[in-house]
């Protein structure tokens, strides 16, 4: 099947014409040619990712300019089997490209879904939820109607149970940091004055350590790192009120301010990995529109 439409585009590359590189993946949902709000990629993801949750299926969208010199089929198995999308040991992963330039759009659908999602049924998603859709430019709407049809054929096949994800016993230290220090550098020095002002010295560090491990643990259910703050406030206030002679609290402006030390910000991918499936054996249907 695909293997076979691979062929020329292969001999094609060995001719002289370079294939298009597989990206990167970083996300959910890629979208090269920039068509796709943020918004957008955003609603996509959240239901992409339930119905991983749902389900433990792994599915993609890949919005690329072309996919020349090769067949949109040819391409879209090699980024899939590149990308592993799927369990590991499971294979249930399905890959959606659109190739907005040459008008064409590809379901690829790993093995284990193609009991739930038969080449047939992959083209009847294509021509009923997103070409009418991609017509009218469309492309975000096309492609959750797409995501909902292929999570209700999902959702009637009898995969394996998703495992269930423990609740880990808090987040990373640098996470936790990156929550605490605020509260430490700007939270404290303001709770210092107006605990120490209304209840005194003692009974103020004892409320402040109080605060202190309570939001700790709201934001990390951790007892542990909880009761580590709850003794660093006690012990910062006390420090605070000695060192300033029961003045009030001293707040050091010299540094430039708190950072995260991450040296980034906020990355939309949302740090979506493959889950190591990849058996792609060239199920799935073509269109265009």
């Amino acid at each position: 099947m695909v293997l076979l439409s691979a062929l020329p585009a292969l001999a094609q590359g060995g001719a002289g014409a370079q294939l298009q590189p597989v990206p990167e993946l970083t996300a959910r949902v890629i979208d090269q040619t920039g068509t796709l709000s943020q918004s957008d990629q955003q609603a996509l993801s959240e239901q992409l990712k339930k119905l991983e949750d749902e389900t433990g299926a792994q599915v993609a969208v890949l919005m690329v300019a072309t996919t020349a010199p090769e067949d949109i089929a040819a391409y879209a198995w090699r980024v899939a089997s590149s990308w592993k999308l799927g369990r590991k040991d499971i294979g249930d992963g399905s890959l959606i490209v659109v190739a907005k330039n040459d008008r064409r759009m590809r379901i690829e659908v790993a093995r284990k879904l193609e009991g739930a999602i038969p080449d047939i049924q992959a083209a009847r998603i294509i021509d009923g939820a997103m070409k009418p859709r991609f017509r009218a430019n469309d492309y975000a709407g096309g492609l959750s109607a797409a995501i909902e049809q292929m999570s209700l054929l999902i959702h009637g096949e009898k995969l394996p149970a998703p495992q269930s994800q423990p609740r880990k016993s808090g987040p990373s230290w640098s996470e936790n940091l990156d929550f605490l220090l605020p509260l430490l550098f700007f939270g404290f020095p303001i709770g210092i004055a107006v605990a120490r002002a209304i209840f005194g010295r003692v009974l103020g560090s004892l409320i402040i350590g109080g605060i202190a491990g309570t939001a700790a643990y709201v934001i990390t259910t951790s007892l542990l790192i909880a009761g580590v703050a709850g003794v660093v406030g006690l012990i910062f206030t006390l420090l605070s009120n000695l060192s300033r002679g029961g003045g009030g609290p001293y707040i050091s402006t010299g540094g430039g301010g708190w950072s995260s030390g991450s040296g980034g910000g906020f990355s939309s991918g949302g740090g979506f990995s493959s889950g190591g499936g990849g058996s792609f054996g060239g199920g799935g249907a073509s269109g265009d529109w």
